[in-house]
């Protein structure tokens, strides 16, 4: 696999790339501390932005305090003495005529308590700023930035905002703020490099970088901290521009890499003797159209000589299993290996099942590969797999161990693609290439997901992949009917499951906690299993969680597919490729406690027949405010697409698409969800700089992401 890095040779003649120990008051120790927020120059210093701003510009009465916000405010010492209770606190009281607030320190000397102490029994006043929060009885501060105030009652303002910026441990926001002052300082005797052309901020009508940066690290006392994180405020947003430019860049230059590597070019046959038109020819139902059209889209990928890098999104029970196995008998056909890596074990395993009951058929051979394998299965499937006799090798991250040898690997396919990391995908393709002569052939790559995002986003986040949307469901499904409802109404909801499978209709109870602690939640699985015996006990009833051995769950799960269990306890390790067509009913406790995403796949599990369906989402009181929002959301519909939209928009882009696993860096001012607006203009200007500007855009890209930008090829 060929590793791309970035590096760029800048100008050092402005004196903005030297190290931040030219700086005042900066040593080895501080600096390794500054090196773990990867700032390591003056350039760095001055593209470490805030992420907000303190308000010390005007003191507001103790009455007007807002919980929630931060804010200065003054009052007399009316008390302070040290307590000991749970803990020992430093409690104060204050006092300055439109009300009382307490300011507390959990952590203090006793040097600190003496000077409060005897500017209480003196009659002093105090200045604070901190988090405004509601105490017992009134409201209160906790470890506040305070001065005792003069006998002048001289009271501390600053005549602007002050910025406050990301750290670590060690690295104080004074420190910061004066080591960025510093670097402020000698922009004011250079001009930074701007890498946005000229042509292009005229058009923009963009301001400069030096006026950009020191207007945002430097705020004009008449600015206000609501403005400077306005969409309107044109400094911060010449920022957003560049650095989402920056990473769209990235991404087009990842793909433009891919595209120049080699892979083996497929045949694709359309003759009845096909593998796929002969398993097209026993399936009970017809493709549809999405499907055929995604297919299309994967042949045409299959049969140039570059590697395909595509990613195939679908709602969930829209299909992908159908496209996947497709995909792979084109590359089986063609004399090549295919491996399927899914991130649980119960889901590689369905697939598994799956795609042994549908290639036995044809006379191919499937492997299995799990780090749940006895020694002799895996001794066994480690030869086929060597030895080329195993046509399809399905399994979960152990597919990519030191041990797995593939004698011709021609696809990898990777399900759920956003629950592994950059590197465990590499790993794998990695078993795929061969050399031969002077160059070094790849496999082709799919990726599946059922988490959809909005077309916006994935014009970023999978800039370096081609795209493919399923975007209709089988016929005959019948949409799952949502129903919420207070952990109160209990006794109804084990009547509704009662009487559906009395009726022969089965059913799962989804069990979870909001402990991330499998054992926890396998405890309570088999507590309501328990529970659920007692009160139905002329009902079959199973019970599956992710600590049981492999053999047992999936045993159970073969008996509840086979409709020898009618009732199914669990936890979410059925979250994902679990396909039981009667399973019409879907209890999930603590709803609640889930996110939207989750919360989609697991109602997926049910609507898979022609009968209607129902998921029942289970809520315990308190409700927060998020949570009844999730639950409204999943209520008021069943579209995948709108589902992730409104994910987005609960959760941020970030933690949804896992971008931190896909190789999107953290960014610095920008935010994807808040900016996808702004994402077809960047796609249009990342474009133009590829076609005009060339030359500009691995200092962008490093200017941004880091000194150097590394990320791999495939």
């Amino acid at each position: 696999m060929q590793r791309v890095i970035f590096i760029t040779t800048r100008d050092h003649a402005n004196g903005l790339e030297q190290s931040i120990i030219v700086l005042k008051g900066i040593g080895k120790k501080l600096s390794e501390r500054f090196a773990k927020r990867s700032l390591f120059s003056l350039n760095d210093l001055l593209f470490h932005l805030p992420i907000r701003y303190q308000d010390k510009t005007k003191v507001v009465n103790i009455a007007h305090l807002q919980v929630g916000h931060s804010a200065l405010f003054t009052g007399e010492l009316l008390e302070c003495q040290v307590q000991t209770l749970r803990r020992t606190v430093l409690s104060c009281v204050i006092n300055d005529g439109t009300g009382v607030i307490n300011v507390r320190f959990f952590h203090f000397n006793s040097a600190q308590a003496k000077s409060l102490i005897n500017a209480t029994e003196q009659g002093r006043w105090l200045s604070c700023f901190a988090d405004i929060k509601r105490g017992r009885n009134s409201l209160e501060v906790i470890h506040p930035e305070y001065h005792i105030i003069n006998d002048d009652y001289t009271i501390p303002i600053d005549n602007s905002l002050t910025p406050v910026y990301p750290t670590t441990e060690g690295l104080s926001q004074g420190v910061l703020r004066n080591t960025i002052k510093q670097a402020l300082n000698y922009l004011e005797r250079a001009v930074i490099d701007d890498y946005l052309p000229f042509a292009i901020r005229e058009e923009l009508k963009l301001p400069s970088l030096n006026e950009t940066l020191n207007y945002l690290h430097h705020p004009p006392p008449d600015s206000s901290a609501f403005e400077l994180h306005s969409d309107q405020n044109h400094y911060r947003q010449r920022l957003v521009l560049e650095e989402l430019l920056a990473h769209q860049l990235s991404m087009k230059c990842a793909y433009q890499k891919k595209k120049q590597l080699y892979s083996y070019s497929l045949s694709i046959r359309n003759h009845p003797d096909s593998y796929c038109a002969k398993f097209l020819k026993q399936l009970p139902f017809q493709l549809t159209q999405a499907q055929q059209r995604v297919i299309a889209d994967i042949a045409e990928d299959l049969t140039v000589s570059h590697p395909m890098q595509r990613l195939v999104q679908g709602d969930v029970g829209s299909g992908k299993t159908m496209v996947a196995v497709l995909a792979a008998l084109y590359a089986i056909e063609n004399g090549f290996q295919v491996a399927l890596m899914a991130p649980t074990e119960l889901l590689a395993e369905q697939h598994y099942n799956n795609f042994q009951q549908w290639l036995e058929v044809l006379n191919l051979q499937v492997a299995w590969l799990s780090g749940q394998c006895k020694v002799k299965q895996r001794r066994e499937a480690l030869q086929c797999i060597a030895d080329g006799s195993a046509n399809m090798v399905i399994g979960t991250h152990a597919l990519f161990q030191e041990k797995v040898v593939f004698h011709h690997l021609g696809l990898v396919i990777i399900d759920e693609q956003h629950r592994f990391g950059v590197h465990q995908r590499f790993a794998l393709i990695q078993k795929g290439i061969k050399k031969e002569t002077d160059k070094e052939y790849y496999p082709h790559q799919l990726s599946m997901t059922a988490t959809p995002i909005p077309r916006t986003l994935a014009m970023t986040a999978y800039a370096d992949l081609d795209c493919s949307v399923i975007d209709e469901l089988p016929p005959g499904r019948t949409p799952v009917e949502t129903v919420v409802i207070g952990e109160h109404r209990r006794n109804e909801v084990l009547e509704r499951v009662h009487q559906a499978c009395l009726t022969g209709r089965q059913a799962y109870w989804v069990c979870t906690l909001i402990e991330e602690s499998e054992l926890l939640q396998c405890q309570a699985a088999e507590e309501t299993y328990k529970i659920l015996q007692e009160a139905f006990p002329n009902l079959a009833i199973g019970l599956v969680h992710g600590r049981m051995k492999n053999d047992e769950k999936q045993a159970i799960m073969n008996a509840f597919k086979a409709g020898e269990l009618l009732l199914l306890i669990a936890t979410t390790v059925i979250e994902v490729g679990v396909d039981v067509p009667n399973a019409s009913v879907m209890i999930i406790e603590n709803a609640e406690r889930l996110g939207l995403s989750q919360l989609h796949q697991l109602r997926g599990r049910v609507g898979r027949g022609s009968q209607s369906s129902a998921c029942i989402l289970m809520y315990s009181h308190p409700l927060s405010k998020n949570g009844k929002a999730r639950l409204m959301i999943l209520r008021g519909t069943n579209d995948g697409f709108i589902v992730a939209q409104k994910d987005l928009e609960l959760r941020g882009a970030g933690e949804l698409m896992g971008t931190r696993q896909t190789g999107l860096a953290e960014m610095k001012i920008a935010d994807l969800m808040r900016d996808q607006h702004l994402i077809p203009k960047i796609d249009k200007l990342a474009q133009c700089l590829m076609q005009e500007y060339p030359d500009n855009i691995e200092p962008i890209i490093n200017r941004w992401i880091g000194k150097k930008m590394e990320y791999y090829s495939l």
